[in-house]
């Protein structure tokens, strides 16, 4: 790829549920990720590569990272179905085919080592209560979308709670940003219209499928 492609190249439309899925899997993992391991950098300040090639220190950053996938399933999941409700002939029944296809994000990875199998099938019970929640209220400014979860993220991170006391309100910042971003991404290269009748046509023909 020449610096022509680079210069005009357009991440691909979303224009399918596999798309979507894929989109959710990607951004769901960039944000946690990147804040966990921003932030832990951060920190550590010029300690940090020091702190990276400890393996005590890299095997917590693992359970940390797998630990706050599903909370990021369940923010992006809810940025989605916040742009897909306007198009929603019943938005209940649509936010069942959509919770059946974060969830099935969710079934792409089996329970990670560093979290066991118990625990991750827990996981994925309280993310489908997560997502079944969403339809109790209207879309959220997708800026209050981490309220519920920032806290919970952010006592997930790989680092003594005594040392990070004073900076909750700097990662509860970050997710809403990232949020706002990955928003507007997802804005700019999904048909909503589109996405939603076929989320609706794949979910029904897999309930007529034999």
């Amino acid at each position: 790829m020449n610096w022509r492609d680079l210069l005009f190249w357009r991440r691909p439309p979303i224009a399918d549920a596999q798309a979507l899925a894929d989109f959710i899997d990607e951004q769901s993992a960039f944000l946690v990720q990147k804040g966990i391991y921003e932030y832990s950098r951060a920190l550590a300040g010029p300690y940090a590569n020091v702190l990276f090639s400890e393996p005590e220190f890299l095997e917590a950053l693992e359970r940390s990272r797998w630990a706050a996938y599903p909370l990021g399933l369940a923010m992006i999941g809810e940025v989605v179905e916040g742009a897909l409700c306007p198009h929603a002939a019943d938005r209940a029944r649509q936010l069942e085919f959509f919770s059946a296809l974060v969830l099935s994000v969710f079934d792409r990875y089996p329970s990670p080592a560093s979290i066991d199998r118990q625990t991750w099938n827990e996981e994925r019970a309280e993310l489908a209560r997560r997502l079944q929640s969403i339809g109790l209220h209207p879309p959220k400014r997708v800026m209050d979308i981490p309220e519920p979860y920032a806290r919970t993220y952010w006592d997930l991170m790989p680092i003594a709670k005594e040392i990070r006391s004073a900076d909750f309100p700097t990662t509860r910042s970050y997710l809403q940003v990232t949020l706002c971003n990955i928003h507007q991404e997802l804005i700019d290269r999904m048909d909503a219209p589109v996405v939603a009748g076929l989320l609706h046509e794949d979910r029904a023909s897999q309930a007529a499928a034999p």
